[in-house]
C-alpha cells in the first residue's frame, strides 16, 4: 500500500540536526532536493505498486531518493542504506524533517520492489528517474557555468 506526501518539504533552516548544528545550504544533496521534480517521480513509481494491496509502504520519495544515492554513489544496497543512515545530507535528500542515526529501510526493500514489479519494470522505472536526475543536474550545472562565465 502506497500513502504518499507530498514532496513539500521543512526548509533547511527547520531540518533538527544533533547538538544544534545546521546545514550548509550550498551542498549537492540540499540543491537537488529542491531542484527535482519529487511530485512527479512519485507519481511515476506510485503508479507501479498497489495503493490496497499489503502494509503501508515507505513514502516514494524515500525510496527513489536511495535510488538516486545508490546510482550516483555507485553502492551496493547495504552501503546505501548505510551512508543515509550516516548523512544529514542525505536524509534532507530524502525529505525527512530532522536527522535520525537509525535504518531508514532495510535494504532487503530493494530487492522486494525488484521482485514485485518485476526486473524489466523496475529498471524501466529506475532508468526514468535515473535519466530525471541526470538531466536536473545537467541544467543545474550549465545554469552555474554560465553565471561563472559573466
Amino acid at each position: 500500500m502506497i500513502k504518499y506526501n507530498s514532496a513539500k518539504q521543512v526548509s533547511i533552516d527547520e531540518f533538527l540536526v544533533p547538538a544544534g548544528g545546521r546545514l550548509n545550504p550550498g551542498n549537492r544533496w540540499i540543491k537537488l532536493a529542491r531542484l527535482l521534480p519529487w511530485d512527479d517521480l512519485s507519481a511515476i513509481y506510485s503508479k507501479k505498486m498497489s495503493a490496497k494491496m499489503g502494509r503501508k509502504g515507505i513514502q516514494p520519495r524515500i525510496i527513489i531518493g536511495a535510488v538516486i544515492i545508490k546510482h550516483m554513489k555507485s553502492l551496493s544496497d547495504e552501503e546505501t542504506i548505510e551512508e543515509i543512515r550516516e548523512n544529514p545530507y542525505m536524509q534532507y535528500f530524502l525529505g525527512f524533517s530532522e536527522y535520525s542515526y537509525g535504518q531508514v529501510f532495510t535494504p532487503s526493500l530493494f530487492v522486494t520492489i525488484r521482485k514485485r514489479l518485476g526486473e524489466d519494470e523496475f529498471s524501466t522505472l529506475m532508468d526514468r528517474i535515473i535519466k530525471t536526475t541526470e538531466e536536473v543536474i545537467s541544467k543545474q550545472q550549465g545554469r552555474e557555468k554560465q553565471k561563472k562565465e559573466r
